[in-house]
């Protein structure tokens, strides 16, 4: 493909090189595990996988937004070990809930804090959520200082086993949200998103509320990383405090990789969702592939150095033959 007909595909469909790279893995992955379409395989991958999705949803705002934030692990750690000590192996579903709607607020509140130093105070994104992402995981390390704690297994099960209409409870999660980010991209706010993430100061300058958009999108990534730590803990059953370390380069890679570029003010939602499950079949591949564990990490990251490069290699063949 000429690198003009490929540039102007990536332009207008931000998500078509995920889109090329999750068939590819499901293909991949299919061949290892034939079962890989039945309702019980699907609904027990996309358990483990939506904790990453709802993490990469809120990433894609704040990056659109022409941001950052990597204290998204911290707020997850937080909600994982207030449901973990709260809750507790013996609390009952009402007691699970209101501490579920208490999750939130603190979600809310954590990216409200982000959002009142970089939009309002103008701190530089990365600096400030990198100081944040030690406050969350101390606080975390304060709620519960050792791996323990958890949540009855009949509320897990909630989240393990639910599946309305026999498909499984995550297609229902994802469908709702592209759907909510259809709807908002065709606002006024996804307009000012994108002017905001593009350039600035030339939305300010025609009178785009720059600081609230700056503002709103860390409370959406503040909320949806909430949201990711309830599912976490649902899945897991137990508390961690470091349960949310890892998972902030997944979601700010799955976000590059579902074709927003972390300048801002490219893409939207659908792109990192893909990309987030994207990851969680690279995983699956390596886990039946058996790849030995010493090498597991190093093929991991080579994926993903590929998946990230092609876009380039690509643009660059295009750019040699013309």
């Amino acid at each position: 493909m000429r690198r003009t007909s490929w540039e102007t595909l990536t332009t207008k469909y931000p998500a078509l090189f995920s889109i090329i790279l999750i068939v590819v893995a499901l293909l991949i992955n299919l061949s290892l595990q034939p079962n890989l379409f039945s309702r019980d395989t699907l609904n027990s991958n996309l358990r483990v996988f939506l904790p990453s999705v709802l993490l990469a949803v809120g990433q894609a705002f704040v990056i659109l937004g022409g941001g950052i934030d990597i204290s998204v692990g911290g707020i997850v750690s937080i909600v994982n070990t207030v449901l973990a000590v709260q809750v507790g192996l013996n609390g009952s579903v009402e007691k699970m809930w209101l501490y579920v709607g208490i999750s939130l607020l603190i979600g809310i509140i954590c990216g409200a804090l982000n959002g009142f130093f970089i939009a309002v105070l103008r701190l530089q994104p990365i600096i400030t959520t990198y100081a944040t992402s030690f406050l969350f995981g101390g606080l975390a390390l304060f709620v519960l200082p050792n791996p323990g704690g958890g949540i009855p297994q009949s509320i897990a099960n909630i989240y393990r086993s639910t599946t309305p209409l026999g498909i499984p409870l995550g297609f229902y999660i994802i469908a709702i949200l592209i759907l909510l980010w259809q709807y908002l991209r065709s606002t006024r706010y996804g307009s000012y998103l994108y002017s905001v993430g593009g350039k600035a100061d030339a939305a300010y300058e025609t009178g785009v509320p720059v600081t609230w958009i700056n503002f709103s999108t860390y409370v959406i990534s503040g909320l949806m990383a909430a949201l990711s730590g309830i599912a976490i803990t649902m899945l897991s059953g137990s508390g961690n405090a470091e349960i949310g370390s890892p998972m902030t380069l997944t979601a700010i890679t799955a976000v590059v990789i579902g074709g927003t570029p972390l300048s801002g003010g490219i893409g939207g939602i659908t792109g990192p969702i893909m990309g987030a499950l994207t990851l969680g079949i690279i995983q699956n591949i390596v886990s039946f592939a058996h790849v030995n564990t010493w090498w597991e990490t190093f093929v991991k990251a080579t994926i993903i150095v590929v998946a990230l490069a092609a876009p380039g290699i690509i643009n660059l063949f295009g750019r040699r033959k013309s």
